[in-house]
């Protein structure tokens, strides 16, 4: 099966980079969300990339525009979906939220129609069933800042056909991204299997008033030369999404530390409407964030 249209089921942050880079890759996209709010906001945030695309990729007006003319929107999901080769689900990492989508579109997708998800965190055997196709069924996770930070994992659960596996792994390849393949399930696949531990710690040592924001990130970014520390990843990757893993692990023996961190991410930042990146405001303030300043692995910046 060559997959020719793709609808994103979710216009977030990372679900609308997920369709403006699909279309840009010459595949047609709907994104579909849940009402004319959603979908407004959506188309919103697909125009924020036109300037990255150009400004990462070179992309030449002609290319910016014949993406947008393969993009449309929609708030029914049975007209979105109704000649739909792929849906990538890319819904707030809610397992409610998602189970009902699922729900949703076993009742209308065609028969013939890939499911994935882009969860974080949860796996895929997790809604496998409510599908209605668990042998369709598979996750492709996709990393904030697509066109650029272009790598997809790619994971089945044990009922995954084989050959859907191989037309989503080929799918990614020809959206632009370099494939990670997961042999089974884990959760929070490779990336975030390293990544959640470390955030985690940073968000502790921040939430037991160890060391503030700027020191953690300073220290981490001395020590290893990055270019980014712990507290401007979590902007990037979205403190709503943060908080909902963060908020799930937390809820686990062992790990009340991590459910403090998660509850003083809320009130401190996403209760006064701070998420990160996407509004400006997060950990840090946006575009001209303190990391980013020259002097700041000293502790000069401003």
């Amino acid at each position: 099966m060559r997959i020719k249209r793709v609808v994103v089921a979710g216009g977030g942050t990372l679900g609308s980079q997920i369709a403006y880079q699909t279309a840009f890759k010459g595949f047609t996209v709907t994104i579909y969300d849940i009402n004319a709010t959603a979908i407004a906001a959506a188309r919103e945030r697909v125009t924020t990339w036109d300037q990255a695309y150009v400004r990462d990729l070179q992309a030449t007006p002609a290319a910016i525009d014949a993406t947008h003319e393969r993009l449309s929107y929609s708030t029914d999901l049975a007209a979105a979906v109704a000649d739909a080769d792929l849906v990538i689900e890319a819904v707030p990492e809610v397992v409610a939220i998602k189970r009902s989508l699922y729900e949703q579109l076993a009742q209308v997708a065609p028969s013939k129609t890939i499911f994935t998800t882009n969860t974080s965190s949860f796996l895929p055997s997790q809604f496998a069933e409510v599908t209605g196709r668990p042998q369709k069924f598979l996750a492709l996770h996709f990393v904030n800042h697509v066109w650029k930070n272009n790598m997809a994992e790619i994971m089945g659960h044990a009922g995954t056909d084989p050959e859907v596996y191989a037309t989503i792994v080929d799918f990614a390849k020809r959206i632009g991204m370099i494939t990670v393949e997961l042999k089974k399930e884990q959760p929070a696949y490779v990336l975030n299997t390293l990544l959640i531990p470390f955030v985690g710690a940073a968000l502790v040592l921040w939430t037991k008033d160890v060391a503030d924001v700027a020191t953690i990130d300073r220290t981490w970014m001395l020590s290893t030369k990055a270019p980014i520390g712990p507290f401007g990843m979590l902007d990037v990757v979205g403190l709503r999404t943060a908080y909902n893993i963060f908020k799930d692990v937390g809820a686990t023996p062992g790990h009340a530390d991590l459910a403090a961190a998660a509850e003083k991410m809320k009130t401190a930042l996403l209760d006064q409407g701070k998420v990160g990146v996407e509004t400006g405001h997060g950990f840090y303030d946006y575009p001209d964030p303190a990391f980013q300043r020259p002097g700041f692995i000293l502790g000069q910046a401003k």
